[in-house]
């Protein structure tokens, strides 16, 4: 292991990123005795979780970004990310937009809270971190493999594109990924989700590393209810355990789950996957190295097409502008950055003029199609205590619905069972503790239209909590959207990081294919929980909130919301021909044979499983590629 004291500017691979894709590239190229460089945007990795945590617990705002760097605020306002070297977006600017002479906290619109220069009609609401990788340091675990017909929507359901690769070319890579992360689930459980599935879905001989996750008492609660009737068709209810990374038993020198509900921002004990285990694994090998504090800024490209250097500007902190600059050469190079990061690095490598519209974009299509998938967020309380705020927060799925004809119409969406109470919906247990402290009613729990709210203490309070916060339970329905060349990455013209790189320019909107999801959506999560017996508390969006829009259900106008998923997908999609793509099937782009584009930034279509299982099959699956080609 040599971090940050890289002896050699030079080496067989260029790795930029060392997230997921980055990480399980590096460790295999490193097996294959093959010298690798990781350029590595943010800091280096705090040598103890415990350093992350406390950062955690004196957090202001217990966000998924608080427990890492850069710094939240400066001076008790949000960090402006133009004095900050290596941005990155957080939930706390997804706030209204407001006047610019009198700018409110967290408004969405303000270059001087949000990283993201967002222009579109909608906020792109998923962020992700620029250490260790991407959204996978604070991932929730859930590592589902796409469905056969998800790399294939032209072709089974007329809609969008098909990939250049089918579920047979990647069904080795999931086991190998699997393998590689440590997923607990059980095949059998997998096998009758509720989809229709091929044989040879999984090997006949093949099994998870681990068992899966037993269901929550939330999972149970649900699983009661096992059809729902919508628009006068019935629709199957099947709730199936969600396979993850995180260990059920003792693995890769992890430790066994304990259920601490803080999956996301960070496991506090290590239980679940995170690409530093790879790291540690590549580092190893003796092959491969590392550079911190390292942003990539030009791909530089000879007049045949092969790229030759990769450009860099290092920093010793994240508040203090720098000059030190460098570049590296290597005969591959990878770009691993996230699906943000990856098309402004490209677009920002113009060559002198040469490559104008950046590098591997003669198509055009660079930082176009942006995908996620956005939630709808649906939360009520059993007739009974279900005992969340217990177990990992997420452990079943409802995963049948992820597939039908209706995909000629509207997009699927699978339907996450949360374990964490009302913490994503209304920040609980905190809101609704405050509520009956004080005699206020944000969470809607104290008090009603016909009797107003009550101020507790004592034994009351302790009572009235132990009943409503041991019923509270969600569903999130994470919907499939459509691939849209409006919805892109670009570079702003006007704001800079404090190294003087423009920021990410997003737009971003929802079309009728998804919205026609959110109908789809609501209907069942009304009809799920009337078939529980359970009191739905989901609120209508606030007339000023950004990530609203308006739908029509039974012919009434409704306005809804949605969240961001954290899947941020489809920038640099992979195809059939460099007419329709930016990369082949092997993530190879098709103006520069030895560089290669990694990630879910490949997508083609953000299809119906959450993304990290998948791209890291197809980062496996591509340093098998590098391997044969270097030899």
């Amino acid at each position: 292991m040599c971090a940050d004291k890289c002896s050699t500017l030079e080496a067989d691979v260029v790795i930029v990123g060392s997230g997921i894709a980055g990480a399980l590239i590096a460790k295999q190229l490193g097996l294959a005795n093959k010298r690798v460089l990781i350029l590595e945007a943010g800091a280096e990795l705090l040598p103890d979780i415990n350093d992350y945590m406390n950062r955690f617990f004196r957090a202001s705002a217990k966000v998924p970004e608080s427990p890492y760097t850069p710094e939240l605020f400066t001076d008790g306002r949000l960090t402006d990310p133009g004095t900050v070297n290596a941005g990155r977006p957080t939930v706390l600017t997804l706030g209204p937009k407001t006047p610019e002479k009198n700018r409110g906290f967290g408004d969405w619109t303000d270059p001087k809270q949000a990283y993201l220069i967002q222009k579109g009609r909608l906020p792109f609401a998923s962020t992700y971190e620029r250490i260790n990788g991407g959204t996978v340091r604070h991932w929730l675990g859930t590592s589902l493999r796409n469905l056969p017909s998800d790399f294939k929507m032209q072709s089974t359901y007329g809609r969008f594109v098909d990939w250049p690769i089918s579920y047979d070319d990647l069904n080795e890579w999931y086991g190998k990924a699997e393998h590689e992360i440590g997923v607990s689930a059980d095949k059998q459980d997998q096998e009758k989700m509720g989809v229709t599935l091929p044989p040879g879905f999984f090997p006949q001989q093949y099994s998870y590393p681990m068992p899966g996750i037993p269901l929550s008492l939330v999972d149970q609660a649900v699983d009661k209810v096992k059809s729902v009737v919508v628009d006068n068709e019935m629709v199957p209810v099947k709730v199936t355990g969600t396979p993850a990374g995180r260990n059920s038993q003792p693995y890769q020198n992890r430790r066994v789950c304990a259920g601490n509900t803080n999956c996301i921002p960070i496991c506090p004990i290590g239980a679940k996957y995170d690409p530093s285990f790879t790291l540690a694994d590549a580092f190893r090998t003796g092959n491969v190295c590392i550079s911190y504090r390292t942003v990539a800024h030009e791909i530089l490209v000879s007049e045949s097409g092969r790229v030759e250097e990769i450009r860099f500007k290092k920093y010793e902190k994240d508040s203090v502008k720098s000059d030190q600059e460098g570049t590296v050469r290597a005969k591959v190079f990878v770009i691993a950055a996230n699906a943000i990061e990856t098309p402004r690095l490209l677009l920002m490598s113009t060559n002198e003029g040469r490559t104008p519209w950046g590098v591997a974009n003669s198509t055009g299509l660079v930082g176009k199609n942006l995908m996620d998938h956005p939630i709808y967020l649906a939360w009520a309380l059993a007739p009974q205590p279900v005992y969340g705020y217990r177990g990992p927060l997420s452990t079943a799925g409802i995963e049948n619905m992820r597939d039908g004809n209706f995909r000629r119409q509207r997009g699927a969406f699978r339907i996450e069972i949360g374990n964490e109470g009302w913490n994503f919906s209304k920040n609980d247990p905190s809101n609704t503790m405050f509520d009956f402290i004080n005699g206020t009613n944000y969470s809607g729990l104290n008090g009603d239209d016909k009797t107003k709210p009550v101020a507790l203490s004592g034994r009351a309070l302790a009572m009235k909590l132990n009943d409503v916060l041991s019923r509270q339970f969600r569903l999130g329905f994470l919907v499939e959207q459509s691939p849209n060349a409006g919805n892109r990455v670009t570079l702003s013209k006007q704001h800079t990081d404090l190294l003087g790189l423009p920021r990410p320019e997003i737009r971003y909107d929802l079309y009728d294919y998804e919205k026609r999801s959110f109908v789809a959506a609501k209907k069942i999560a009304d009809k799920i929980f009337d078939g529980m017996g359970a009191r739905q508390f989901t609120s209508p969006p606030a007339p000023d909130e950004p990530a609203s829009f308006d739908v029509e259900i039974d012919g009434k106008r409704t306005p809804m919301m949605f969240f961001g998923a954290g899947h941020i997908v489809g920038t640099y999609r992979m195809g059939f021909n460099d007419e329709d793509s930016v990369v082949d099937g092997d993530q190879r782009s098709w103006d520069h044979p030895n560089l290669y584009l990694v990630g879910s930034g490949t997508f083609p279509t953000v299809a119906t499983a959450n993304p990290t299982l998948t791209l890291a099959a197809l980062s496996l699956r591509t340093a098998d590629r590098i391997a044969k080609d270097l030899r």
